[in-house]
């Protein structure tokens, strides 16, 4: 081999160095029509020639940008080794959620986008590898490590979505009796209901999940509304809790106040989605009572936007969304724009719903919308949509889905003595530790901070156990 040709061969190492491993997935076309899950995720083999492109740094700013502090290169060092198991008890020591984690953290934005490899080419493929460990582990029966001693100690968690579930496995690993006060029939909060079977399979991911919370000695108890069912008070005073964590979630929905908005044929994106998973409407052999629709335009551009458009699609509908700026400041995640877009949702950018339009039945028939252009940054740094006059125009929907975030439901509040909230309804809490404003109460979560990613929510989690097991051992700083 000549000069030439060899440095023809090192360039081409190169170039595969900073390129990921493709991950395969589903063909857009056939996807649009199932609700099986669109990324395949790799294989073992393409896990450990993508987790040989570490840089294997000393100082890895990986880690720093995982909001649960997982020992990102000692998993990936083992995945390359094809210690899978041992990849498998990292992660879990920091995760609650590793499947889960895999397919709907942000992480372009979080780890992936703190990667080293990521300077010259393409970030290290964390999600993907995390997501290929924690499904082998289940594949596999590897089951987290718990407490071997109960410490003797009792603690209630209210909620059993991603805060509530992390703050509970964390707790039970420290020795903790705990039980998960969970207000529906099926636990696992926004994982169950409020993410698409296509994106978050049920009973493959969330379910053995929420089974390995249960391992480590964790008891759910659903269909409990705290605040109605039982109150925290009775928790505490008559039950035996010495301490109390809220990782209730954010479910109540906001509307645009908008003429027609109380037209048949209005949804929240949580409601939709809600009666999509829990009542089934992914399979054929349920009959669920959900107005699929035939034209749908869905408001809004945030993850659960897109959640709701794709769901739609899926079930026969001609999906528009419909979002006042430009696809630069989409909020969503690139990927979940990219997919939709692969599918065929349609996106009728920089516009606005001034008016639903109903028939003489009472049925949504169309929506007034009004042309917008970006003028300048507002408090969130995105560039503020103003309306320009006289653009108005109507399109044919019969369907129309709000995704404008969410807000706490106020009942916990309401019958919680001394327990502080903000002006958004959302619980005070400090955010290293959880604490509330009420002694032994500690919150977090869209609780306390509106809605949010599953990861910050996870976070928030372990900062709650953290401080309850502070509190409860004696070593609280009320002062910090």
């Amino acid at each position: 081999m000549n000069m030439a040709e060899k440095e023809n061969d090192r360039e081409d190492e190169t170039m595969d160095v900073l390129k990921k491993v493709p991950v395969r997935e589903q063909d857009p076309q056939q996807r649009a029509h199932n609700f099986e899950e669109v990324c395949y995720g790799y294989n073992q083999e393409e896990a450990q020639a993508e987790a040989a492109r570490c840089l294997k740094c000393k100082n890895a700013r990986c880690v720093s940008g995982c909001p649960v502090s997982i020992d990102i290169p000692a998993f990936i060092r083992e995945v390359e080794a094809g210690n899978f198991e041992e990849a498998s008890q990292i992660i879990s020591a920091s995760s609650t959620l590793p499947s889960v984690c895999g397919r709907v953290c942000p992480q372009e934005s979080q780890c992936e986008g703190q990667c080293v490899r990521g300077v010259r080419g393409e970030p290290i493929s964390i999600g993907k590898l995390e997501r290929f460990v924690a499904d082998w582990g289940r594949e596999h029966g590897v089951v987290p490590k718990g407490a071997e001693v109960k410490n003797g100690h009792k603690v209630a968690v209210i909620g059993s979505g991603p805060a509530g579930l992390t703050c509970a496995g964390d707790l039970a690993r420290l020795g903790y009796d705990v039980t998960i006060f969970e207000a529906l029939h099926e636990p696992g909060g926004v994982l169950t209901y409020g993410i698409p079977e296509f994106r978050l399979p049920k009973s493959g991911v969330v379910q053995p999940e929420i089974e390995n919370v249960k391992k480590l000695g964790v008891t759910i108890e659903t269909d409990t509304i705290i605040g109605k069912t039982v109150t925290i008070d009775e928790l505490m005073d008559e039950e035996g809790y010495e301490a109390v964590f809220i990782g209730s979630g954010a479910g109540l929905p906001k509307f645009m106040g908008i003429p027609g908005e109380n037209a048949n044929g209005v949804f929240s994106a949580n409601e939709y989605l809600t009666r999509s998973n829990l009542m089934k409407a992914f399979r054929d052999d349920y009959d669920t009572p959900i107005v699929a629709g035939k034209k749908v335009a869905v408001v809004g551009g945030g993850n659960v936007a897109m959640d709701a458009a794709r769901t739609a699609l899926r079930l026969g509908a001609d999906v528009h969304v419909v979002y006042r700026r430009s696809e630069a400041e989409l909020p969503a995640r690139v990927e979940e724009v990219h997919h939709a877009k692969e599918e065929g949702v349609v996106f009728n950018l920089l516009t606005n719903p001034v008016e639903i339009l109903a028939d003489e039945k009472g049925w949504v028939r169309g929506m007034v919308v009004r042309k917008m252009e970006l003028g300048e940054p507002d408090a969130s740094g995105r560039r503020r949509p103003v309306e320009i006059p006289g653009s108005d125009y109507e399109i044919e929907v019969d369907t129309v889905i709000m995704s404008l975030g969410t807000s706490p439901n106020p009942l916990i509040a309401s019958t919680t003595e001394g327990l502080d909230i903000d002006r958004r309804k959302c619980i005070v809490a400090r955010a290293e530790d959880g604490e509330t404003s009420r002694p032994g109460v500690f919150a977090g979560g869209d609780a306390v901070t509106g809605a949010a990613t599953v990861i910050l929510a996870m976070e928030a989690g372990k900062h709650g156990a953290k401080g309850i097991h502070e509190y409860l051992s004696g070593n609280h700083d009320t002062e910090k």
